[in-house]
């Protein structure tokens, strides 16, 4: 199963983020058709998916041109986390990856997420059930550390989360306390990675293709993980995939802007239904750029797939 990880972020060094309310199917179509290939999906409380919740089940569910996707849970008690685990295997994603980085309050301060920092050993010892209560590989999305602290915990964490089978770590490299404050500071995945031997995946501050250079370049990493910068521009996908080739390729046209707005809102559409798919994809308007200014006022006013069309021209 590992060495199967290995080769899948061998092929696929640039990984879509798991972002809550971002990237549900509907993004990873529009992303992949523009050269992403390994995503995470938005993440899932672990009640949501023990219980069947329809949020749980859009969430859950990856269709045949929806992969290789990785589904990430979240949750505070070990239990109910190594039982969402098992159900979420169910949908045969690429590999299961633990939430252990969510740094907004809501989360953290109630254990979950980046909450986990907090009690490293308690951490280790959720993880390496998991590990054992499922067939897939088990990866585990942390921060540097807690707090301010001057010597951060993810050196040693990594070294123990390897020893107990985790098959690949990604560490957003801020703390949890910084939220997304500052710069990332990507040595820490770079000592990271030389205490392990499994994959290390880079992320914070991984906006471009540049970056995706920069990060591979000065970590080792096995691939880096692009989080927000997605949101505006996918086709850094594309474009990160032709730099780590050594090549340099144009930018979206206006009319591949317009594309990808009437492509997004298809999706929702298709995915929530037309009066909810409109609305929502209004989200991923900054998709069209320096356009956004003379479309919104029609394209917010807009309730139907079809007069969305006839706005974008598409």
């Amino acid at each position: 199963m590992m060495a199967s990880l290995r080769d899948l972020l061998a092929r696929c060094p640039v990984v879509l983020a798991p972002m809550e309310d971002v990237s549900d199917a509907a993004f990873r179509r529009a992303c992949r058709s523009v050269g992403a290939e390994l995503c995470v999906t938005e993440f899932v409380h672990v009640d949501h998916v023990i219980a069947g919740s329809k949020t749980a089940r859009r969430k859950l569910a990856l269709g045949a041109d929806d992969r290789p996707t990785a589904i990430q849970i979240y949750g505070a008690d070990p239990q109910r986390l190594l039982a969402a685990a098992q159900i979420a295997e169910r949908a045969e994603p690429a590999y299961i990856d633990l939430n252990c980085g969510c740094w907004v309050p809501k989360i953290a301060n109630k254990g979950a997420g980046a909450g986990w920092l907090r009690d490293p050993a308690a951490m280790i010892e959720m993880a390496a059930a998991i590990v054992r209560a499922v067939a897939l590989p088990v990866t585990v999305k942390t921060r540097i550390g807690w707090g301010p602290e001057s010597d951060m915990p993810i050196i040693d964490l990594a070294r123990r989360l390897e020893d107990v089978g985790v098959a690949a770590i990604t560490i957003h490299c801020r703390t949890a306390l910084a939220g997304h404050d500052g710069p990332a500071d990507w040595t820490w995945a770079s000592r990271a990675r030389d205490v392990v031997t499994i994959p290390v995946i880079v992320n914070g501050d991984v906006r471009t293709a540049d970056d995706v250079v920069r990060a591979l370049e000065q970590t080792g990493c096995a691939a880096a993980m692009v989080g927000r910068g997605a949101i505006d521009h996918p086709w850094v996908f594309r474009e990160a995939r032709a730099a780590l080739r050594g090549e340099r390729i144009a930018g979206p046209t206006d009319e591949e802007r317009r594309a990808m707005f009437a492509l997004l809102t298809a999706e929702n559409v298709a995915l929530r239904g037309e009066r909810v798919g409109v609305g929502v994809a209004r989200r991923h308007a900054r998709v069209l750029g320096e356009q956004i200014a003379a479309l919104r006022p029609r394209l917010f006013a807009a309730r139907s797939l079809v007069e969305v069309r006839d706005i974008l021209g598409a």
